[in-house]
Order: structure tokens, then C-alpha cells, then sequence
């Protein structure tokens, strides 16, 4: 059985029916700052500054929220994110804690539902967090936000791609992967331009999210090369037959498929698009890659690719991925648990600079730019918390083989098909 960190849960029941191990681990990794730009890597433990922590723990631990799906719609993205940042306490733990101080992750299951979201988040304030990390739902992101910006506490969004999460005004809350809906048209624009694509089939799903990433892509692709015909607005599974949607994408002549506005229908309109479209990559909408490929199986092999703040070609991703899967029950670390890797790590930084005031965490961490372990770009933010510098990856499912020991679902590997150029940030 994987060793994993002993977590605070406030909601129980729910929480042990899907932690699956909960000890002490050995593991250990490395912090150091550097003028305003802190880098982080995988040999030993440090906190701000550089200086060794080898000391026994003292004073009251550090404790930082984790709200995240762990029961219903989101769950294989919310186990992610758990473990991520679970393994960055150990580590940090391990190595001393933070001057002296453990860190402590104490969690509320979201459910995917924006007043369970709020209540939980509540919860943990009064349970004397520094911080909250690890929403995913759009739904949560953006009934939460509000409540982070009244009471002041530093929140992490990992997949909350809704524009409505953050106002000009936003000052407490944080995007570390998915940026905001309106700017994930961009990368699928700039690769369908290397490749000399020039008609692409566009789905989206009819909820708030899929009219998002439609806004997005007339917006994006307005005045380009790239012709995106009509776009098919979809039901949500599972009464939804995506046939006629395909078949109309095919009949325009697609040379790329668009899917990433409809991630509940992502499954059927890659198998569609295999026998109607034909042998052209089908974009997803950020989902955890060995939940897609378990689901596909061979389908997704040379079809299915998706976006990832996470570079799994680095050393850095690996390495930090090796320490995963020696720690977690999950079969490959997504990008979701990298993001939950590196808030816990910011998160210390700050606490190790400036003590563990919310507010003054908060002021810290704007002013900061960090080079995480495994990240795909460097992480800072614009002053509403938007993602400054932003770089997703495209990447495409082959056959492999995997590098050893970094992919447990299988031998499939990713196909690097492209990077982003920096994102300009969306503004409120």
C-alpha cells in the first residue's frame, strides 16, 4: 500500500470512502527563493531563503484548505489535486515543515455544487486555514470567489475555467492551470495555424461552460485562416446522440475537431469522429489523460489530444512524477495533481516570508513569479488573479512506450504537438 500524508477532513464519511491510505512518508523536496522568482526542485526540503530545515516541529501547524470534487462529477480530477497536494505536505513535513511549523491539509468535498461549495469553504476559514486550493467545477469556482474576496483568504482555482470566478476587483483569488474560458481558443488557433489547418468542426455543450469556450473561439478566430463553419451547440449526456453533430462536422470537411467546450460528450465524439471524420486530432477539454485513454482504449491512440499546464516532457515533471506514483494511488500524475503540488508549495513560501496572515499571504504572493516542478510555464498572475504568463501544451496520445515508471494505466505516451505562446491575460 502507497504511503500517503495524514489529512484533516471535515467531512468525513465522504473523505475516507476515497482517501485509500493515510501515513508518514520519507520523501523530500526542495524550496528556494531567489530575488521574487522562487524555483523548486526534488532533492531535499528548504524553506525561503535556502537555509536547510532539519529542526523538530514547533508551534501550531499550517493549515491549508483543499476544496475540490471528491464524490460526484469531478472526482478522478479532485483525487488528483488531493494527492498533489498531499505529497507536497509530506515532503515540506518531512524536511522540518515550515520554520518548524507542519502543514496541515484540512478538506471539504465540493460535491460539484456551488452551495455545498460555499458551505464547505466557510468551513474551512473557521477551521483556520491560510489558504484554500483545488477548486475544479466552473460552478463552485464562481459561487465561491465572492466569498474568498469578503473573507479575505487566498483561493486556487485548478480547472475553474468560468470568467465569472475573478472581477477587476478580485484580489484573493488565484488561477494556476485552466485559464479563463475566453483565452483557451488561442492555443487550439495558433496549432491549427502551424499545421496549415484550415477548416475545423467545432462542439460545444449547452451550459455555461461550452457557451463560454463558443464566445471564445468566434472571438479567437475571427479575421484568421481558419474557417469553424457553424457551430454545433450539443445536449449533456446521457440522452444526448452526438451522431447528427459529428456527421455535420464531417460533411464540412473538418481537418480538426473542436471538443473541448463539451467535456461530458468528450468519449462519444472522439469514437464518432473516428468513423465519420477520420483520422484527425480531436481536442478534450483538460480531463485527466489516463481517465480518458481507460475509457477510449485504442480510440484515443493518434486521435485524442488534449491541453495541459503541466509539461510531461521535462525532467522536472518527471522527476516530481516518479515521487507521485511512489506516494499516490493514481496511475499517471495530471496536471491537476501538479497544480495541487505547487499551491501547497507557494503557499509555504509565503508563509515562510510573511507568517501565516491570509492578507498578507495574499499581497506576497502577487508579487511573486515561480518556476514550479513540473509546471509547463511560469506561474504569476495579473493584479485581478488571472494567469499572467500562461503556456498550455498540446499534446497527443501514441502508442509510447511511457518513460519508466511514469505511467501505470499503460505504455501509452504523449506526442508534444505544440506549446502556446504566452496567453494575454483575460481582463473582468
Amino acid at each position: 500500500m502507497r504511503k500517503r500524508s495524514t489529512l484533516t477532513s471535515l467531512a468525513l464519511v465522504t473523505a475516507l470512502a476515497l482517501v485509500l491510505a493515510a501515513c508518514g512518508g520519507d520523501t523530500g523536496g526542495t524550496t528556494t527563493t531567489s530575488g521574487d522568482t522562487v524555483t523548486t526542485s526534488g532533492d531535499t526540503s528548504t524553506t525561503a531563503g535556502g537555509d536547510t530545515t532539519t529542526t523538530a516541529a514547533t508551534g501550531e501547524p499550517i493549515k491549508i484548505g483543499m476544496l475540490t470534487d471528491l464524490s460526484v462529477t469531478f472526482t478522478p480530477w479532485g483525487v488528483q489535486v488531493q494527492d498533489g497536494m498531499a505529497l507536497a505536505a509530506e515532503e515540506i513535513n518531512a524536511a522540518g515543515g515550515v520554520n518548524g511549523r507542519m502543514i496541515e491539509i484540512v478538506i471539504q468535498d465540493s460535491e460539484n455544487d456551488a452551495d455545498v461549495g460555499v458551505t464547505g469553504f466557510e468551513r474551512l476559514v473557521e477551521e483556520g486555514v491560510v489558504a484554500v486550493g483545488g477548486i475544479i467545477s466552473s460552478t463552485v469556482g464562481a459561487a465561491v470567489s465572492p466569498v474568498a474576496e469578503e473573507l479575505q483568504t487566498p483561493t486556487f482555482l485548478v480547472k475553474s475555467g468560468t470568467e465569472a470566478a475573478l472581477t477587476a476587483d478580485s484580489r484573493y483569488v488565484f488561477r494556476t492551470c485552466l485559464p479563463a474560458a475566453p483565452m483557451v481558443a488561442a492555443p487550439i488557433l495558433q496549432y491549427a495555424e502551424e499545421q496549415g489547418i484550415t477548416n475545423v468542426g467545432v462542439i460545444v455543450a449547452d451550459y455555461a461552460w461550452g457557451q463560454a469556450v463558443k464566445a471564445s473561439v468566434e472571438n479567437t478566430f475571427e479575421g484568421s485562416t481558419v474557417d469553424y463553419g457553424e457551430i454545433q451547440v450539443a445536449p449533456v449526456p446521457p440522452d444526448t446522440d452526438f451522431t447528427p453533430f459529428v456527421r455535420a462536422i464531417a460533411d464540412a470537411g473538418a481537418e480538426m475537431v473542436i471538443a473541448t467546450g463539451h467535456p461530458p460528450g468528450n468519449s462519444a465524439i472522439v469514437s464518432l469522429s473516428a468513423d465519420l471524420v477520420g483520422d484527425v486530432p480531436v481536442t478534450g477539454a483538460w480531463t485527466p489523460p489516463a481517465l480518458v485513454v481507460g475509457g477510449l482504449a485504442d480510440l484515443a491512440i493518434g486521435r485524442y489530444s488534449d491541453f495541459s499546464c503541466a509539461d510531461y516532457f521535462s525532467d522536472s515533471y518527471q522527476a516530481l512524477a516518479a515521487r507521485y506514483l511512489a506516494f499516490s494511488d493514481n496511475e499517471l500524475m495530471s496536471d491537476d495533481a501538479v497544480a495541487g503540488f505547487g499551491i501547497v508549495t507557494m503557499v509555504a513560501d509565503a508563509v515562510a516570508n510573511v507568517g501565516d496572515d491570509p492578507a498578507a499571504i495574499s499581497e506576497y504572493l502577487h508579487g511573486q513569479s515561480y518556476e514550479l516542478e513540473g509546471y509547463a510555464h511560469t506561474m504569476s498572475w495579473t493584479e485581478w488573479g488571472e494567469l499572467a504568463a500562461a503556456q498550455p501544451i498540446l499534446t497527443l496520445i501514441n502508442e509510447g512506450p511511457a518513460p519508466e515508471g511514469l505511467n501505470e494505466a499503460g505504455d501509452w505516451w504523449f506526442e508534444l504537438l505544440s506549446q502556446s505562446e504566452p496567453l494575454e491575460p483575460f481582463q473582468p
